[in-house]
């Protein structure tokens, strides 16, 4: 049996954006419930706006939106890595092997002839093929996974047509 494997490609790109994101999070988050509550608003509005403050300017409301705007920065970019990181975990334990008689998916065996159609409309920009049976659906990603391309090859022999 030939498994599908996580793309390379798109493991590193994902994996670097959810370092980028967990690292955002954690500067404004750090920002939002450590640097900015310890620092003087006189000192804040300085270090933010690179002058003094207006005579009679409202400093503490000042750090105050600040703050708050780190904390919704940092549940964002967490609320993204979360995103990213769930799309990356499904990905990788995507399960689906093929041979030459059929294929598994999530550990159900099935053959060439369960296939009831093939939806290809995404196959030549996006090398996306979506398998219609019985009652399932099966989406298999070119760019997600590594052997989509030969699946479809072995699609096309078994079935002795263009899909």
């Amino acid at each position: 049996m030939t498994r599908l494997v996580l793309n390379r490609e798109f493991l590193l790109r994902h994996a670097f954006s959810l370092a980028v994101f967990l690292s955002l999070g954690g500067w404004f988050g750090f920002d939002a419930f450590y640097r900015y509550p310890a620092t003087p608003a006189k000192d804040l509005y300085f270090s933010i706006e690179k002058s003094e403050a207006p005579e009679g300017y409202d400093l503490e409301g000042f750090k105050k939106q600040k703050t708050q705007t780190q904390c919704i920065l940092a549940a964002l970019t967490f609320l993204a890595a979360l995103g990213v990181g769930l799309h990356l975990l499904a990905a990788w334990r995507f399960d689906f092997s093929y041979d030459k008689e059929g294929f598994v998916y999530k550990g159900r065996r099935f053959s060439y002839t369960d296939i009831k159609s093939i939806d290809k409309s995404r196959w030549e920009k996006k090398n996306i093929l979506v398998l219609l049976g019985e009652g399932w659906r099966i989406t298999l990603d070119g760019w997600h996974h590594q052997g989509v391309r030969d699946f479809a090859e072995t699609i096309k022999d078994s079935r002795n047509a263009d899909y």
